[in-house]
């Protein structure tokens, strides 16, 4: 069980559809139309659907917004990839850096403000929960084309989500702790299958955002399977024929069908 694919809102398919290509290896899984395109990113898809009249992305630039806070991919390289989108003038969000955990990082944003996270190197973390679970992540080693990783969320409570997330078939593999940050940060990484739920937590206050399925930008993760407590929770829109649901930290998702 994992996430199978991500699921974003765009302006104009094409435009989207040469972006995720050119810069990161994307390979179309079937047909792609003026409403709908999905691509291939090794270890999940992306899935971009056109909306029409849509609002503008409800994603803040501060990450103690709950919720979703970018999609992350592996690459063999950091700086190579982002020479080529700083000369396509891309805009980022961070420049890149050596960071915790011994990764290289860098953000940017796609043509419709969806963030995104290149990361280069294996994580080493300051706790590992699962010692089995880091070997596996480890085991998929430096990819040869940009691979779907994760996906970065914003959380109340970290015990809350892992119980929620455990029937999906998430669990808690490793810590990283952010000691000099004055917030008490720390991210947590949930495996499920090949993907992440990668969770940061703060011991000051955090704020929620309206969830939407009809702005621009990241949607839902649409996980592979799981129905456990679904009941419990009510739709906030629908992708297609798809039921979208928002988690108690408004994070959205639907389940595979």
């Amino acid at each position: 069980m994992a996430i199978r694919s991500a699921l974003v809102n765009v302006t104009e398919i094409a435009r989207s559809v040469e972006f995720y290509s050119r810069f990161l290896g994307g390979e179309l899984v079937g047909e792609a139309t003026d409403d709908r395109a999905v691509l291939d990113l090794v270890t999940a898809t992306i899935e971009l659907t056109r909306v029409d009249d849509a609002v503008a992305p409800t994603w803040q630039d501060d990450d103690q917004n709950l919720g979703f806070r970018h999609i992350g991919f592996k690459v063999a390289e950091v700086d190579p990839l982002v020479a080529e989108l700083k000369a396509a003038a891309v805009p980022f969000r961070l420049d890149p850096l050596d960071a915790v955990g011994g990764v290289r990082i860098a953000f940017f944003f796609d043509p419709d403000g969806t963030i995104l996270e290149i990361v280069e190197g294996q994580l080493q973390y300051h706790d590992v929960a699962d010692p089995a679970g880091v070997a596996a992540e480890r085991a998929l080693g430096t990819p040869a084309r940009p691979r779907f990783d994760h996906v970065g969320v914003t959380i109340r409570d970290l015990a809350t989500t892992e119980e929620f997330y455990r029937p999906f078939g998430f669990a808690r593999i490793g810590t990283l702790l952010f000691e000099g940050d004055p917030r008490g940060f720390r991210a947590d990484y949930l495996k499920g299958g090949d993907s992440v739920l990668e969770v940061f937590t703060f011991d000051v206050e955090v704020f929620a955002s309206p969830t939407r399925t009809d702005a621009l930008g990241f949607v839902a993760a649409e996980l592979s399977s799981g129905t456990a407590r679904l009941t419990e929770l009510s739709a906030v829109g629908t992708v297609g024929e798809r039921t979208v649901f928002a988690d108690a930290d408004t994070f959205t998702f639907t389940v595979g069908r």
